[in-house]
């Protein structure tokens, strides 16, 4: 059956207030490909995702499964029709176990209706053993780090056996090793005859994983290509319409002045160990390791978001003897979290009173808020950074991943910050986006901003940073300078050895 269709998409169209997210797209999958689904944050691809699984209903349009029209009513029906759906973010329970998040509502009983417990154990360990995942099924989704969470999402949505498997942004959490175990497992569902739809925008990804792919563009469909037969460059101009320039190293700063932020004989726990760090004003510093290595926990550390046991922090040129984030915003340092969604957005409040939260006492020194001032301060925000956005009144909740991750950004510029802390910047952020970002943190530095940014993208790292910084284990284990290092050399680093010369 291997190249039969078994899922078209026709004219599908959907509106929220003020938007067409989605005009006339069309979309087919065969069976045993890979289809890849492109375009940039807000072209539509997770929303006619969610079309396709009953969480939208379609104003027009047509999904034909396996030849019959259907319409899928809720996500539960689209499971029982054999879609299975890997959402970017995470959709478990924290306090139950990884066996019980696998079968969650579809736990297997005993004769008397009670979960049984020990079936729902060895089912789940069947899964994890099937895709080599190292995990105890024992163990509380809490206690897991992201990416092992993400293998937890992957083994819930192939618990299901499900003929058609969709995966929004799979790898975005994953190390370069567990990335390669995912398409390894990719690989082998892919004889087994199942059709997988997935959504990157690592474009690097397409190639070694693509059979073929459809470009999305403000929610209409650009064209379908044969993986093998097309330039990333032309994916690329479909994507945002325009041709990208190729990035440039950096050209280190060397009208540097002061510290912007200095780190000494930091520790926590067995999570840091001696951190000894410097950025200077007008420089972008590269912080790189594997996952788990502390970049995130040194971040929050410095932010005085996790409690440190001992050390000094110093942001320009003031000492912070036990740092919080309200002291780091007086001391104009900026931080954007990792989880975005968690932990730099307050998602039902609107985009406007996002971007002002961190700045009220500076720009409403007397306590009265201007509500016409903070409508214009967003509107030039979102104009500067071509966010997809409606309106300033719009919810945090309701805007593309990529909208969110700019309004981050703006909280902070709203600050004016001298110094930002960068916790992967351009993480489920589309080719697009992610140059503008690059090409306002590149501006920034050079306004004497001091910027430390954390990145899994060692392109990223190698093409932004004066230096860089390795972790592994919670230490830092080398200092390079950005200009005269290589990817190789800094996995072997991270890895706990020198690269081969």
């Amino acid at each position: 059956m291997s190249g039969t269709e078994v899922l078209r998409l026709e004219g599908i169209v959907k509106e929220f207030p003020g938007v067409k997210a989605l005009d006339n797209v069309t979309f087919d999958l065969r069976a045993g490909e890979v289809h890849v689904l492109l375009g940039e944050n807000g072209a539509g691809k997770s929303t006619l995702m969610k079309v396709l699984v009953g969480v939208y209903h379609p104003e027009a349009g047509n999904i034909v499964l396996k030849g019959k029209k259907v319409r899928m009513e809720n996500p539960r029906q689209a499971q029982n029709q054999g879609i299975a759906i890997i959402y970017q973010e995470f959709n478990l329970v924290p306090y139950l176990t990884v066996a019980q998040n696998i079968y969650l509502g579809r736990e297997p009983k005993t004769q008397f209706g009670l979960v049984d417990q020990r079936r729902l154990k060895s089912e789940a360990r069947r899964v994890l053993d099937f895709l080599k995942i190292d995990i105890d099924e024992n163990a509380p989704v809490y206690t897991l780090g992201v990416a092992q969470q993400q293998l937890v999402e992957v083994a819930k949505a192939l618990s299901l056996e499900a003929d058609i498997l969709v995966m929004d942004e799979p790898t975005a959490t994953l190390s370069e090793h567990e990335i390669g175990r995912l398409f390894a497992t990719i690989k082998t569902l892919k004889t087994h005859g199942v059709s997988i739809i997935y959504i990157s925008h690592r474009l690097q990804e397409i190639k070694i994983i693509g059979d073929r792919v459809t470009v999305l563009r403000d929610g209409r469909t650009v064209g379908t290509q044969l993986v093998a037969e097309t330039e990333l460059e032309t994916l690329i101009q479909m994507m945002v319409g325009r041709e990208i320039v190729k990035k440039r190293m950096r050209k280190t700063n060397t009208a540097l002045s002061g510290e912007a932020l200095k780190v000494s004989r930091l520790n926590r726990g067995k999570v840091l160990r001696d951190i000894n760090l410097t950025v200077r004003q007008g420089e972008i510093v590269g912080l790189a390791g594997l996952v788990g290595s502390g970049r995130t926990e040194l971040a929050r550390a410095v932010y005085g978001i996790d409690r440190i046991d001992s050390g000094e922090i110093e942001i320009m040129g003031k000492r912070i003897r036990h740092p919080s984030p309200q002291q780091c915003i007086r001391q104009e340092m900026g931080f954007l979290p990792e989880n975005r969604k968690e932990d730099g957005l307050a998602l039902i409040l609107p985009l406007k009173d996002n971007i002002i939260q961190a700045s009220l006492r500076k720009l409403f020194p007397s306590g009265i808020l201007s509500l016409s001032r903070e409508r214009d301060i967003a509107k030039r925000y979102v104009r500067d950074l071509a966010m997809a956005a409606p309106d300033v009144a719009r919810m945090a909740k309701f805007l593309s991943g990529g909208t969110q991750q700019k309004v981050v950004l703006a909280k902070w510029l709203c600050t004016e910050s001298k110094m930002l802390i960068f916790d992967e910047p351009t993480r489920g952020i589309d080719v697009g986006a992610k140059e503008e970002i690059h090409s306002l943190m590149n501006g920034l530095a050079a306004k004497g901003v001091g910027i430390l940014m954390i990145s899994s993208e060692l392109p990223e790292i190698l093409t932004l940073s004066d230096r860089i910084y390795v972790m592994r284990e919670g230490a830092i284990v080398h200092e390079l300078d950005a200009s005269a290092t290589t990817q190789e050399e800094i996995i072997g680093f991270a890895a706990g050895k020198r690269a081969a010369a």
